[in-house]
């Protein structure tokens, strides 16, 4: 029997419901599974109770923000590969944000195409379904 493919999991924090549902959608499509949370604190709860291959975030969400998540995230996997979208992130945003790990960490600016989220995460961690 041949090795079944399951797509790899993204975790989104995005408190932008309708953008959050067009990253959901297009991730979907383009082979991988999603799960969607509407700010960090849900984010946060979602990673304890299962494991992702990556994490695209909002910097600014209500309850806890995106730096906040990022940290909390990188305390037990350090090389969580990590995709900031954000349309105001701080000049020194990678150097405080990247200090609390070794995974890669990307930004990308809103407005974000889709099509450059797929590409990114394509490049993160190779093509959705068996890694």
């Amino acid at each position: 029997m041949g090795e079944v493919c399951t797509g790899w999991r993204v975790l989104v924090a995005e408190d932008d419901l309708l953008f959050a549902d067009a990253v959901d959608a297009f991730l979907q499509q383009a082979g991988f599974r999603v799960v969607v949370a509407a700010d960090g604190e849900a984010a946060l709860q979602k990673a304890t109770d299962s494991r992702f291959d990556a994490l695209l975030t909002d910097l600014r969400m209500p309850r806890m923000d995106g730096a906040a998540l990022i940290r909390r995230l990188r305390a037990d996997r350090p090389d969580m590969p990590i995709i900031v979208m954000s349309g105001n992130a701080p000049e020194d945003w990678e150097d405080r944000l990247q200090r609390d790990g070794e995974g890669p960490l990307i930004l990308l600016n809103k407005p974000t195409k889709l099509q450059d989220v797929v590409r990114t995460l394509e490049d993160l961690l190779g093509q959705p379904g068996c890694g």
